[in-house]
């Protein structure tokens, strides 16, 4: 017996067309289209009856023969080069699921953000398949200078601090994010405080770093030594141990996963923490809770600000410039001892 849809004598199920949708729905094939389009002039019942009769017959419309209709992709890119973190994959997974909720697709570009020639032909590819806005979610410095070099035709967003008048910013803001971090130390006494940070080619590590030194100086605590990794554990682990020679107590780390290497480094120095050594990361990554001890944290709210950037791309009210971080406060910081 041969099942369906394998081998040369298998039956083949036809797709539903807009013919079919409007034959189960009663109206005309010209309404099916008015409603894929999102004409304004529709009654709402008729277009919830369209509606129910999609998915009734499971209705995919062409994207490709649409598009030559409207002169619209319905696309939005994503520009990307960093997906495999956690914060970008975050906010990708939140901008690919919001376009769908709204009926666009999405594409996304993926590039070295180091290396121009690569980040030209990401931006140059999502160009290419007509998409009708780009969310760049990319951090590294040089994918900011490109974007404020280039002259665009399609608007875009970012999720980094970029001051441009042809793109709209929208900003996880993270020089506030240090400076909680930061405060948090210095409010349980610590005065020799250092910082743990990120890749020096990322907008995210020069604003950390930023918000670490302005928050020191608005205290009046004498800025404390710094010992730079690439966001790892083990370059944490290693940057710990040069923070860790230098006599700090407590250590503000750019985020978390650099965080594990550092209190692994404590360990092995023979410092406990919190009692020894306070430590507070960045990010809230779904692991930071169950750190040994769990670890004091900057939460950001990656999958809002992924949402905030296609409502801020479509134009869409009330979308508010930047998204605050908070603090997440648990066992490894602690007051310094007498």
């Amino acid at each position: 017996m041969v099942s369906a849809g394998t081998g040369e004598g298998a039956a083949r199920v036809r797709a539903a067309s807009v013919f079919d949708v409007a034959k189960a729905a009663g109206v005309s094939h010209q309404t099916v289209s008015r409603v894929l389009n999102d004409h304004p002039s529709l009654r709402p019942a008729t277009r919830q009856k369209v509606l129910d009769a999609m998915r009734e017959l499971d209705y995919r419309p062409n994207l490709a023969a649409r598009a030559l209709v409207t002169s619209r992709s319905r696309i939005i890119g994503i520009l990307s080069t960093s997906s495999g973190e956690y914060g970008p994959a975050s906010s990708i997974a939140a901008v690919e699921a919001a376009a769908r909720a709204r009926g666009y697709s999405v594409s996304i570009a993926n590039a070295d953000g180091v290396d121009q020639r690569s980040i030209d032909e990401a931006l140059e590819h999502l160009v290419d398949l007509s998409a009708e806005g780009i969310v760049v979610i990319a951090p590294q410095l040089q994918v900011l200078s490109a974007l404020s070099a280039r002259s665009f035709r399609i608007p875009f967003v970012t999720l980094q601090t970029l001051r441009q008048t042809d793109g709209a910013e929208l900003a996880l803001d993270q020089v506030a994010g240090a400076r909680l971090a930061t405060a948090h130390l210095a409010e349980l006494g610590h005065r020799r405080i250092g910082h743990l940070a990120g890749a020096v080619d990322w907008i995210d590590a020069v604003s950390r770093r930023a918000g670490f030194a302005a928050e020191l100086d608005a205290r009046g605590i004498a800025g404390g030594p710094v010992a730079a990794g690439d966001w790892s554990a083990p370059s944490g682990y290693l940057a710990g141990q040069e923070l860790i020679a230098q006599g700090v107590t407590a250590v503000f780390s750019a985020n978390d996963q650099m965080a594990l290497g550092l209190l692994h480094a404590a360990h092995d120095a023979g410092l406990a923490v919190p009692r020894d050594l306070s430590v507070v990361g960045f990010d809230d990554t779904p692991e930071a809770a169950h750190y040994l001890p769990p670890l004091t944290t900057v939460r950001q709210d990656f999958a809002d600000a992924g949402r905030r950037a296609l409502a801020r791309l479509l134009d869409e009210d009330g979308t508010s410039p930047s998204v605050e971080p908070s603090l997440v406060v648990r066992a490894s910081t602690a007051p310094l001892p007498d």
